[in-house]
C-alpha cells in the first residue's frame, strides 16, 4: 500500500477553504519560495543527526541510520527545525490512505471538509485521488491549496474528485518567477485558467511583498487574465500580507506592506472584474 510523507494534520481550521475543514500537509515541495513561511515541509529529511542534539527531552533518536521522532514525548519546541540546514524536519510520518482517512473520520462530526496543502500535496496526486474520493463517500468537500505546477488538465480523475483549487500565484513575470521562486511559471497560469473555465477554482492567493516583488504588475496581469471567469464564479482573491514569521533569516528583512498598499492592489482585482476580494 503507497505510502507518503505528511508534514502534519490540523484537525480544525477556518483559513483554508470554506467552513470548518482538516487540513493534511504534505512534506516536500518543488517551489523554493524565499518568503516561504513553513520552509521546513520544502524538503525530505537526510537523516544527517544534525538535529539531535537540539531536542530537549530526547524525542529524536537515530536507529538504522534514520532518524526517529517520538510524536508522544515531543514538546513541539521546533528546536530541531531551527538546527536543520536543509529546510526540512525530522517530525513527520510516513502514511498510507486509510490512515489518514482514520484521522479524518476522528475529526468528524465537527468538520465540513478536507483540505489538502504542504509542502506541494500534488506531488502526490494519486495519493490526494484516492484520499478525495473516500472523503465525497462521507459528503465531505474536497479542496487542493497548491502552487500550480502539476497539470490538472492530464487529471481527470483528481478533478473530478475535487471541489476547488486554492491556486498560490506567486510572480505573473516569468523571469521574476525563475529568479525568486527557483521554477518556471507556465504551467501555473496555464492552470489558473484551465481550473477557472472548468469551475474548479476557488480562489487566487498572492503573497504582497514590498520592494521585492512585483506585487501591482502580478495582481494587475492575474486579474485581467481571469476576467472572464473571476464574477462569473464568483472566483476568491486573497492578497496576503507579508509576515515573517517563520521564514528564512535571510530573507526575514523584508517589508510587510501598509493598509495602503494593499487597498491599492485590492482595488486594482476590483476594477479587473474581481468582486470577491479579501486582505489578509
Amino acid at each position: 500500500m503507497e505510502k507518503v510523507m505528511i508534514n502534519k494534520i490540523i484537525k480544525s481550521s477556518a483559513v483554508d477553504g470554506p467552513g470548518n475543514r482538516i487540513v493534511i500537509f504534505f512534506q516536500q515541495c518543488n517551489f523554493n519560495c524565499c518568503y516561504c513561511h513553513n520552509p521546513e515541509t520544502i524538503n525530505l529529511c537526510t537523516h544527517c543527526g544534525g538535529c539531535l542534539e537540539a531536542c530537549p527531552v530526547d524525542a529524536l533518536s537515530m536507529k538504522s541510520h534514520k532518524i526517529q521522532w517520538n510524536k508522544d514525548i515531543c514538546i513541539d519546541c521546533d528546536n530541531c527545525l531551527a538546527a536543520c540546514h536543509q529546510l526540512s524536519t525530522p517530525k513527520t510520518q510516513l502514511m498510507h490512505v486509510d490512515e489518514v482517512m482514520d484521522e479524518v473520520k476522528n475529526a468528524m462530526p465537527f468538520i465540513r471538509g478536507i483540505t489538502v496543502s504542504g509542502g506541494e500535496c500534488t506531488l502526490n496526486a494519486s495519493f490526494i485521488t484516492q484520499i478525495f474520493q473516500k472523503a465525497k463517500a462521507l459528503n465531505l468537500t474536497t479542496m487542493i491549496d497548491c502552487n500550480g505546477s502539476y497539470d490538472f488538465s492530464m487529471d481527470r480523475e483528481l478533478l473530478e474528485s475535487t471541489d476547488g483549487v486554492m491556486l498560490d500565484i506567486k510572480v505573473f513575470d516569468p523571469d521574476t518567477h525563475r529568479r525568486l521562486i527557483g521554477a518556471d511559471n507556465e504551467m501555473v497560469l496555464k492552470n489558473a485558467v484551465y481550473l477557472a473555465s472548468n469551475k474548479k477554482l476557488y480562489e487566487i492567493r498572492t503573497v504582497v511583498v514590498p520592494g521585492a516583488f512585483p506585487n501591482e504588475q502580478t495582481v494587475e496581469e492575474i486579474s485581467k487574465l481571469l476576467k472572464p471567469y473571476a464574477k462569473k464564479y464568483n472566483i476568491g482573491y486573497k492578497l496576503i500580507c507579508y509576515r515573517s514569521n517563520g521564514v528564512r533569516k535571510e530573507y526575514a528583512d523584508f517589508s510587510t506592506p501598509d493598509n495602503t498598499e494593499m487597498q491599492r492592489l485590492k482595488d486594482i482585482a476590483l476594477s479587473n472584474g474581481f468582486t470577491n476580494v479579501m486582505i489578509v
